[in-house]
């Protein structure tokens, strides 16, 4: 045997014998470093004269070889040993239950959807919901809004295709047809609250294709104008959840109510921030007036016995004027960073007793 071949057994025992990877790490300091016994070997060749090298190079580079691969087979199996060492280590039961917290939030929308109908369900107004596929007769005509109106044209309103005896399908461009569905199948006295999706064909900042809207709706004997004030200050003050509100009534027109008001409500901007309160400036909420006698008699009722109010407004404005959010288009982002810093809790339920938005 030459002295190479008890130099590779004697450096391979030693690393069969390494028990972890910094006895090995020593080991191959000893053989492979700058001091190390094959290092030393590898530079006698320099000093050779070429017959003696060309019989000692292959020798000594087998050697390194040798001791490298073995190096890194034994480094293969410590870190494998010292994988499954951990893994048994770190074993856990799965069957004990996991304190985890809840990484669920509601959506703002939601949110000022459950808050609405907390406060009208106060003032007895039950919740009515109606499809969002609606007959050209319930979105348009039963409201008294004529074929020539701007609001039917095909840049405002998405049509769809396929058209059934009935007449023409739109996507419902307000929840008023829950209004018309609701008076046709329900005798009065109505209180009913209609919140859903709505489509529009527009998208900016402050407006998307689709967003959520909220119309409430009234029918009595002896309803009069000074009902809907009265009803509507009474949802702003809890909504907003301050006492000095002042509302604003400006005639406007709409085709399904008359007279129509738009509503204004008095609000501050001290320091560049919106508060809702006082009459320092002025700022529109929603669109109202008393139900038109052309809508009540295409419902079936008699509009000379039933009298009643309307009114309408964006959920989505509702959430951004109240909780400080600036661009309409965030909120149907599904930007989980957004929704975390807005979100509300699954336990924030909304009461009257602890406040709405509390």
């Amino acid at each position: 045997m030459t002295d190479t071949d008890a130099l590779r057994d004697q450096i391979l025992a030693e690393i069969a014998a390494a028990a972890s990877p910094e006895a090995l790490e020593s080991v191959r300091v000893a053989a492979m470093g700058k001091s190390g016994s094959v290092t030393a070997l590898l530079k006698t060749l320099g000093g050779m004269d070429p017959e003696a090298r060309s019989e000692a190079g292959p020798r000594f580079n087998g050697l390194r070889e040798a001791v490298t691969a073995a190096l890194a087979a034994r480094k293969i199996d410590l870190e494998t040993a010292a994988l499954n060492a951990r893994l048994i280590a770190e074993r856990q039961d799965m069957s004990l239950p996991a304190a985890v917290a809840a990484a669920g939030t509601i959506h703002p929308i939601s949110q000022v959807m459950d808050e609405l109908a907390e406060i009208f369900a106060d003032l007895g107004f039950a919740v009515a919901s109606g499809p969002e596929i609606e007959t050209d007769w319930h979105n348009f005509t039963a409201l008294n809004i004529p074929e020539s109106h701007p609001a039917r044209a095909m840049h405002d309103t998405f049509y769809i295709a396929q058209s059934p005896p009935e007449g023409k399908l739109v996507l419902r461009t307000h929840t008023s047809p829950v209004q018309v569905r609701t008076m046709m199948s329900q005798a009065p006295p109505i209180r009913i609250i209609a919140p859903g999706r709505v489509y529009r064909s527009d998208s900016d900042a402050t407006h998307t294709p689709m967003f959520h809207q909220i119309e409430g709706l009234v029918i009595d004997r002896g309803i009069t104008l000074a009902h809907l004030k009265w009803t509507l200050e009474t949802f702003v003050k809890a909504f907003f959840e301050v006492d000095d509100v002042t509302l604003r009534l400006r005639p406007s027109y709409f085709p399904f109510t008359e007279p129509s008001v738009e509503v204004d409500v008095g609000c501050s901007w001290a320091g560049g921030k919106l508060s809702i309160g006082g009459s320092d400036s002025w700022m529109e909420i929603l669109g109202s007036g008393m139900v038109h006698p052309r809508v009540i008699a295409a419902c079936g009722l008699d509009p000379a016995e039933w009298q009643g109010f309307a009114f309408g407004t964006g959920v989505d404005r509702l959430a951004m004027l109240k909780y400080g959010m600036t661009d309409l288009r965030a909120f149907f982002d599904a930007d989980l960073r957004w929704l975390k810093h807005y979100g509300f809790s699954a336990f924030d339920v909304p009461t009257l007793s602890a406040g709405v938005g509390a």
